[in-house]
């Protein structure tokens, strides 16, 4: 089978976590918007195709299938494309995991944008800075902290059984936030060996190696989820 991936063109966001499972297993996939442009994306939202619609990028076309929502796409995925462990329980937890870093990658979002997405982050800047402040002390620790010891009462080498689109959702995370707050990220990471030796492992996967290395991996930058601005990232 052929997918399509739709996401907004320019930027890594959310559509990166199901790009990067798509890549990880080698599958036949269109990244449709980088191929045809944003206009490939609005006739869903128009009412030009039947079913129910997508309320936002990332969704994903198989065949007469259309599904949203980064999670839900990932759990339906993960068996197709041979990324998640055998068992009902194992999909549950890999669902539970997932949806755990998509409220952190909320939260991530929430620090250069904590008003109104629809604001430019300079004029939020002050409510920006009240709010890093709490993720760098808080928020980020705990959420590092639960994944670490996620993978400390498994083998320590994967987040479920075996390797999963869990791992490759946490070496996103943790990529993304080192790009984004490199300081907090140096300070906490004596504190989370296993999560960056895993996120250390997936790099090295050779199709995810090989797409790191490819124009199809776009940079990080701060039009995305993971920005970088100095002014958010200290050590306190």
């Amino acid at each position: 089978m052929r997918y399509e991936l739709y996401y907004w063109p320019g930027i890594q966001g959310r559509g990166e976590f199901v790009r990067l499972a798509l890549e990880d297993a080698g599958a036949d996939y269109l990244d449709v918007a980088r191929e045809r442009g944003d206009e490939a994306i609005m006739p869903w939202f128009q009412g030009e195709y039947s079913g129910l619609p997508p309320f936002a990028p990332p969704f994903l076309k198989a065949g007469r299938t259309v599904l949203a929502q980064t999670a839900l796409i990932l759990a339906w995925l993960g068996p197709r494309l041979g990324l998640l462990p055998e068992g009902a329980t194992a999909r549950l937890q890999a669902q539970q995991l997932q949806l755990t870093i998509s409220d952190l990658v909320v939260e991530i979002h929430d620090t250069h944008h904590p008003i109104a997405a629809s604001l430019y982050y300079q004029d939020q800047l002050e409510a920006a800075r009240q709010r890093a402040a709490d993720f760098r002390r808080l928020r980020l620790p705990k959420f590092l902290g639960y994944f670490e010891g996620v993978l400390a009462r498994g083998d320590g080498q994967h987040a479920l059984a075996q390797h999963s689109y869990v791992d490759l959702s946490l070496f996103q995370l943790v990529t993304g936030l080192h790009y984004a707050f490199p300081r907090v990220m140096q300070r906490l990471q004596p504190q989370l060996p296993q999560l960056h030796a895993l996120a250390r492992r997936v790099s090295e996967r050779p199709r995810i190696a090989a797409y790191l290395a490819s124009p199809r991996r776009i940079a990080f930058n701060e039009n995305g989820i993971f920005r970088h601005y100095a002014a958010l990232d200290t050590r306190r």
